[in-house]
């Protein structure tokens, strides 16, 4: 049975990608990969879209994120949580996992955030040392308007501003350098193509100001130890070596492809399923849906645990569940990684078919139609 992946991560990888990866592995201190690493690291500069130090961390995508409270909070300091979802959520973890004074501002599962309740919160702390957001929710797959709220820090001299573009980065707009982002963090299973394993930090002038002065402990995550090794293009630690070759190779894809046509490309599929959901009677979770990946709800009589299980067990298809208060009641269909317009197109084909055999009727082919029109 052939294998499809419409998970928010791990993703496909394209084929060139994994026989780069094949090949027999090289020393992580020579020259040769001393060379690779450096390609990567310019490439990855466009992919954030910043001329910021940009860093690779052997982890997953929470190790940036956690990499990014450690370096610059101190114990007792305010931090503010842009908090909609479980990834959000997990912000407001690790912060008080390192004894910040995490303040939140929670908006409703699937809504944007109200910019005028960030200035009044800001106004009435001015010592917020750092605003956390999130580009994508993947859990609500909600999209933020980072650009909006990156004006607003802006303002504030003395605060700093990080993103979590794990599940949005490559995928949907996001420009660190414009958008006031000081630390933009993304994780190698997402847009970049690659198996996970890697995540990766861009740190702004301005913040290295607070990285010098934070007191929280660190030690795998101190990033002045990358920042002194990336002099040479090297890693204070033992690389994923084979990944980081994988990833020259996907960063080499997306730079001929060109982001403006990626984001072109995701923006298609992600609406196509949108429309397609809601020709066969189904809603689209979110009030600002991000075209990274889609939340469909199921009809309240499904279990949507079985549903993508049968799903995935009958067809080879993997679609996401729901998370948190969303277990269980809806589908996540990413857009990301190694597909195309045919690939978006069996996945609204399955969900059509399993509806069906759940008890929810369906006219075959009616959301497929759907999806096709707005495809091609």
């Amino acid at each position: 049975m052939k294998k499809r992946l419409f998970t928010p991560g791990p993703v496909s990888a394209p084929e060139e990608v994994l026989l780069e990866m094949a090949k027999p592995i090289i020393h992580h201190r020579t020259p040769e990969f001393l060379k690779i690493a450096e390609d990567v690291i310019k490439n990855l500069k466009y992919f954030f879209q910043t001329e910021n130090d940009v860093f690779i961390l052997s982890c997953s995508g929470t190790g940036a994120m956690e990499a990014s409270v450690v370096n610059i909070m101190s114990p007792g300091e305010k931090m503010l949580v842009i908090s909609g979802g479980k990834f959000g959520e997990r912000f407001i973890e690790i912060g008080k996992a390192y004894n910040c004074n995490v303040i939140t501002i929670e908006p409703e599962w699937g809504t944007p955030l109200n910019i005028s309740t960030l200035e009044k919160i800001l106004n009435q702390n001015p010592d917020t040392k750092a605003v956390f957001a999130t580009l994508c929710e993947t859990s609500t797959a909600t999209s933020y308007d980072i650009e909006a709220i990156g004006k607003i820090i802006s303002k504030y001299p003395k605060t700093v501003f990080i993103v979590d573009g794990i599940s949005g980065l490559g995928a949907v707009p996001c420009l660190a350098d414009k958008w006031n982002i000081d630390m933009l963090i993304c994780g190698s299973q997402k847009a970049l193509m690659l198996p996970p394993g890697l995540a990766f930090i861009s740190v702004s002038k301005k913040t290295w100001e607070l990285i010098n002065s934070s007191s929280c402990p660190s030690y795998y995550f101190d990033l002045k130890k990358y920042k002194k090794a990336m002099e040479k293009y090297d890693f204070p630690f033992t690389m994923a070596v084979s990944l980081v070759i994988g990833l020259r190779k996907s960063l080499q894809i997306i730079r001929e492809q060109g982001l403006e046509n990626l984001w072109e490309k995701h923006a298609k599929r992600a609406n196509a399923v949108r429309k397609a959901a809601e020709t066969i009677g189904l809603e689209v979770f979110s009030r600002s849906p991000s075209d990274a990946v889609t939340c469909i709800m199921l009809p309240a009589n499904i279990d949507g645990e079985k549903f993508v299980s049968k799903i995935r067990d009958e067809f080879g298809i993997s679609i996401a569940g729901g998370q948190g208060k969303l277990k269980g009641k809806c589908v996540r269909i990413s857009h990301f990684g190694y597909q195309d317009e045919f690939d978006t197109i069996s996945s609204i084909s399955a969900i059509e078919v399993m509806l069906n055999k759940f008890g929810y009727k369906v006219e075959p082919g009616k959301g497929v139609k759907t999806c096709l029109e707005n495809l091609f």
